[in-house]
């Protein structure tokens, strides 16, 4: 009993703390935007919504921008038989140029002088990217008349693990005899589907 009345290290006793109040201040909106507008010479209004001009041809680096287009070696002869579909809606409406570089294996598309709209550009590249997919061209031609379309792509394996005979029967499940469930799938939901192997676009 004598110990523990005893004082440690023979010096003071120990005192605990008390638990300090935060000092913070509370603003209201009034204050906050007095603050604001003292610091900067504009209202509050302006400095909140961001303005970002409409980007023009001549503020990019050279006046052009490209998209590549990566062609794998099973769509280079439909894309020479479909060549002057695909040049056409490309060059003409959009005002685009485009050609098809044989050593890098990429179909390029560029702005030049004529182009009135810079989205034409990825419209463009989305159009030849659906085409090399396997889409029709006058599917594919739909991302470029309409503006809320795009593809999307799967795989069957995503959805469920399958292997061998297993993955090629769900495959053709999703096919259907003679394609007829793919059609029917297609004309309910007004979509395309592409059937490549495994994956589905």
């Amino acid at each position: 009993m004598e110990n523990e009345n005893q004082k440690v290290g023979g010096g003071e006793d120990f005192v605990q703390n008390k638990p300090r109040k935060s000092l913070k201040r509370k603003l209201d909106s009034r204050d906050i935007s007095a603050v604001l507008e003292d610091a900067c010479s504009e209202p509050l209004d302006t400095l909140l919504k961001p303005a970002f001009p409409p980007l023009k041809k001549e503020k990019l680096a050279d006046g052009t921008e490209i998209r590549k287009v990566p062609v794998p070696r099973h769509r280079y002869s439909p894309l020479k038989e479909n060549w002057m579909k695909i040049f056409e809606p490309i060059v003409e409406h959009l005002k685009l140029q485009v050609r098809f570089n044989l050593k890098t294996r990429c179909v390029e598309i560029r702005t030049c002088k004529d182009t009135v709209d810079i989205q034409n550009l990825q419209k463009a590249a989305d159009f030849v990217r659906a085409f090399i997919l396997g889409f029709e061209v006058e599917d594919a031609l739909a991302l470029v008349r309409l503006d809320d379309l795009f593809i999307d792509s799967f795989e069957v394996t995503d959805v469920k693990m399958l292997k061998g005979d297993h993955l090629a029967r769900a495959i053709g499940r999703v096919a259907g005899k003679g394609g007829r469930t793919k059609y029917t799938v297609e004309n309910v939901t007004k979509t395309r589907i592409v059937l490549a192997d495994s994956k589905i676009h």
